[in-house]
């Protein structure tokens, strides 16, 4: 029994060793020792022990509360930035439209950059070439939704899986709804809700400088440097059944009779908020 307490005395003491960031996390426990009585020479030992490992959780967690709060202020000024950002962009674009409105031109929208892709079919009688293609995209599921990023070979890919999905282009506040009501990250293979900047600090922090979920919204919508890592942290979105139903899934959204699959553009935002 002696050599078994000298070797959890010895385990213990090396646990001062850890990091600062585990250190917050002990439990030290408290020793009452009556006055005037004789203390062996052992329980002193665990007495001091305890000392340094209660001080040295109490610099821990002063060091992570100063950490949190330099980052939620860092957060803050980033967000008020991106806000402005945002309202800049759309008084340029309502500039440039008056101002070839007013010199009798047209005014060419700029291409949109991101797509949101909805899974509007299920798996029956579905072919193996669509079924792989709706895999890589990550639409396992009916209603499962994806952002991607608009190029050649996403493109592609859509064409070959068009009758089993739906896409658009989502506007700032469709992305913002989306990950705050249904945001879920992908952390060590598990769904976790996003419902803490600290799960999105953990994953993206130090590598991709995504610290919180307006960093994350904005390196979504403006399709930033780090949009595949941060699309791929994002868990598919699982949507409802849209309010009212679909009009007609057999039939393309663009086609004279009307349907539901195909490239919504814009009117994309409107069947996600009856989704959302």
């Amino acid at each position: 029994q002696g050599e078994q307490s000298s070797s959890i005395g010895s385990c213990v003491k090396r646990a001062p060793a850890k990091s600062t960031a585990m250190a917050a996390r002990y439990l030290v426990p408290v020793t009452n020792v009556a006055e005037g009585a004789v203390v062996p020479e052992k329980v002193k030992m665990k007495l001091a022990r305890d000392a340094s490992l209660a001080e040295e959780k109490t610099k821990a967690v002063a060091a992570a509360k100063k950490e949190l709060s330099e980052q939620r202020e860092s957060l803050k000024k980033r967000t008020q930035e991106y806000d402005k950002e945002y309202a800049g962009h759309q008084k340029k674009l309502i500039d440039l439209r008056r101002e070839a409105k007013l010199g009798g031109n047209f005014f060419v929208e700029p291409e949109a950059k991101l797509l949101f892709v909805v899974r509007i079919v299920g798996i029956i009688k579905l072919s193996p070439k669509p079924r792989k293609v709706l895999q890589l995209l990550r639409l396992k599921q009916l209603h499962n939704g994806v952002f991607l990023k608009v190029n050649k070979p996403i493109l592609q890919m859509l064409k070959l899986v068009q009758p089993y999905v739906t896409y658009g282009y989502p506007s700032l506040k469709t992305v913002r709804a989306l990950l705050y009501k249904r945001g879920y990250g992908k952390v060590t293979k598990q769904r976790i809700p996003l419902s803490d900047n600290a799960v999105i600090t953990e994953k993206l922090g130090e590598k991709h400088a995504i610290f919180g979920m307006e960093d994350l919204i904005h390196e979504i919508y403006t399709v930033g440097p780090h949009f595949k890592q941060a699309a791929n942290f994002l868990w598919p979105f699982k949507l409802s059944a849209p309010r009212g139903g679909f009009k007609c899934k057999r039939h393309g959204y663009c086609e004279m009779k009307g349907g539901d699959w195909g490239n919504r553009e814009e009117e994309i935002n409107e069947l996600i908020a009856r989704m959302n």
